[in-house]
């Protein structure tokens, strides 16, 4: 019996397994790199094979616009687990995010569908079928696979992915330099002398994955978010006030303080914790990990510094943002017609029409996040130089230019 079970399946996989044998040959010539990183890979020790991910439709040179390109409900297959955690967490609204902002369409197509600006990092989020439809017409049809971000193809190795360098060509930069703050903290350094054999395996070393991917699980979330904002607001009375002027330079708070059309945006998607028991949830995960290596009083300490320095942050940040607003009630800046409140717009990043504008953006985008970055990667030089000393120098900036357009229009 068991005879006749290897002999059906080797006649029922023998058209799968010449379909394969025939596209290696054909790639060892084409794109060797491609078939040597399969080769080595879990897929070829698992027989899952070109067709498995690829199709059936492309057979030779003529047919090549038939290949699949795989996405994560190809890879959720095999893979449901992994698929499911992903989908719930913040990589999967990459794409989503990324189309929502107002600045997105006014870039050159080539860093946007084009995937070589903003498009090369937030490709990696979930699309639907129409938007992926539409990207194939575009002639941009890579970078759907999403899991390939950090596994990438063809090797798809799981032993990569655990690496912190798997994360370091998204999480670095202008707005999120993740990648310098960690590499270059204690966290970072003893890692890297770990890898390269200074220090020995056994020595405690997170990498980006133990804090955020604990257990290999690929929902990623922190409770601060992405831009440090949340609700419920602070009890403080001037930390409160300072977080209502910045959701309403978001865009999700109106005048009056009353949401907006985007802050039901922001709910769908889940990309900021809006009520005391999503935020503790996350929190008290990473207090966890923290717990592993430190004592849990120090954790909390840590974290609390964190907090800390979004509270001074918000406040250099919402004096900027009600020194512009001043202006265009003043008649002295004209706001432009697509700002949905009467302040200045902070998703319009570059888009911004004035230098006292663009000021702000860098403000925002760039130092706040470097300084509450900084304290919650332990990186003492982002926290304070990159991060709260630049901000106060943009205000002081901001200060300026509003002084000198108030004397030139004579007021």
């Amino acid at each position: 019996m068991l005879r006749i079970c290897i002999i059906v399946t080797a006649i029922l996989f023998l058209p799968l397994m010449a379909v394969g044998q025939d596209c290696i040959e054909c790639h060892k010539e084409m794109t060797p790199g491609i078939v040597s990183d399969w080769q080595i890979s879990k897929h070829s020790e698992n027989d899952v094979s070109c067709e498995t991910c690829h199709g059936e439709g492309h057979t030779t040179a003529a047919d090549v616009a038939n290949v699949e390109i795989p996405t994560p409900a190809t890879c959720a297959t095999c893979h449901d687990t992994q698929v499911e955690q992903f989908s719930k967490g913040k990589h999967a609204l990459g794409w989503a995010s990324y189309r929502a902002m107002p600045t997105t369409h006014q870039l050159p197509m080539a860093l946007r569908e084009g995937m070589k600006g903003c498009g090369g990092c937030h490709k990696i989020g979930l699309k639907s079928e129409e938007e992926i439809k539409e990207l194939k017409e575009q002639g941009s049809g890579f970078g759907l696979a999403s899991c390939d971000a950090c596994h990438t193809r063809h090797t798809f190795s799981v032993h990569e992915a655990r690496q912190p360098q798997a994360c370091q060509t998204c999480h670095m930069g202008f707005d999120h330099p993740q990648w310098e703050m960690y590499s270059s903290s204690k966290h970072g350094v003893r890692y890297l002398l770990k890898q390269n054999g200074t220090l020995p395996e056994t020595v405690s070393a997170p990498t980006c994955q133990t804090c955020h991917m604990v257990d290999g699980n690929h929902e990623v979330r922190t409770a601060w978010g992405f831009l440090a904002v949340r609700l419920p607001l602070s009890e403080d009375p001037q930390w409160k006030a300072d977080q209502i002027t910045i959701l309403q330079a978001l865009g999700v708070l109106d005048l009056e303080g009353n949401p907006t059309g985007r802050l039901d945006v922001v709910k769908a998607a889940d990309v900021a914790r809006l009520d005391q028991e999503s935020f503790d949830a996350e929190r008290n995960k990473m207090l966890a990990v923290c717990s592993d290596c430190h004592s849990e009083n120090f954790a909390k300490a840590e974290m609390a510094k964190g907090d800390d320095m979004i509270r001074e942050i918000d406040h250099l940040l919402a004096e900027g943002i009600r020194i512009i607003a001043g202006l265009y009630q003043d008649g002295i800046l004209i706001k432009p017609e697509s700002y949905a409140t009467p302040f200045p717009d902070l998703l319009t990043f570059h888009d911004a029409p004035t230098p006292i504008e663009q000021t702000l953006f860098e403000m925002h985008l760039k130092h706040r996040m470097r300084a509450f970055q900084g304290v919650f990667h332990s990186n003492p030089d982002y926290a304070l130089w990159y991060g709260w000393s630049a901000m106060v120098r943009d205000l002081s900036e901001i200060k300026h230019m509003a002084e000198d357009m108030r004397i030139h229009k004579g007021m």
